[in-house]
């Protein structure tokens, strides 16, 4: 029993770790880059408390205190967005990348990964949420059009006219969506329909999937990498 406490605290150390290694391969200058921040908004800090406390004892212990907590904020807030920029780097381009992306998507969002594919692995993926139906596309471009205009046609009949139908197409090229800005472009469209549209959608969409393949997602390193940051930064 007395050995038991220390294990999540292990883990998120481990996860850290991880999180760590897996950015300094595309941002090498990590470690000084989070110094830099540090002694910055540390400093700062640490000044505005010795103006505001003064030079008694109590003044010396709170400048201390708030200039380490808010350099270690600082220190957390870089880390955690440069980390996840360094995931979606090392990705970016991948076959089934965009899935787990998608993933990151929570509340108000439902995410159905590989609902069409080709052999050459062109995907693509479902998000139903308050903009409607989103279909994101990702893989050869000409190839991800033509997946995309006959899924338009198959979700377009089942949602009616009143459920707008939104294609997205994930890359670097013109009219196409970074994988990086993906999840702020599906989150940035605007709002449609509402909650009781959104279920009665969802309620058809599923008719429509039983009728479907199995569909074999491509296992990339997308979901372990991301997932594995940004449990590290939830701590």
């Amino acid at each position: 029993m007395s050995n038991a406490a220390p294990v999540p605290e292990q883990g998120r150390l481990r996860q850290m770790r991880q999180a760590y290694r897996i950015t300094k391969k595309t941002d090498r200058n990590i470690g000084l880059i989070l110094l830099l921040w540090f002694v910055l908004v540390g400093g700062i800090t640490a000044v505005v408390a010795y103006l505001v406390f003064g030079t008694g004892i109590f003044g010396i212990i709170t400048t201390v205190v708030f200039g380490l907590l808010s350099g270690l904020l600082a220190v957390l807030i870089v880390f955690g967005r440069r980390a996840e920029r360094a995931a979606y780097a090392q990705v970016e381009g991948q076959a089934g990348a965009a899935a787990g992306v998608l993933q990151m998507l929570r509340r108000g969002w439902h995410t159905k990964p590989a609902i069409a594919f080709t052999k050459n692995q062109d995907v693509v993926h479902r998000v139903v949420g308050k903009p409607g139906i989103i279909l994101v596309g990702e893989g050869n471009p000409a190839r991800v059009r033509s997946l995309l205009a006959a899924e338009k046609k198959k979700h377009a009949r089942i949602g009616g006219e009143d459920v707008p139908v939104i294609d997205v197409i994930v890359g670097q090229g013109e009219g196409q969506v970074r994988l990086t800005k993906l999840v702020k472009h599906i989150q940035k469209l605007p709002k449609s329909i509402k909650p009781a549209q959104q279920t009665a959608v969802m309620n058809k969409l599923k008719a429509l999937d039983a009728m479907r393949p199995a569909a074999p997602m491509p296992k990339g390193p997308m979901p372990t990498s991301m997932k594995g940051a940004r449990r590290a930064m939830r701590g």
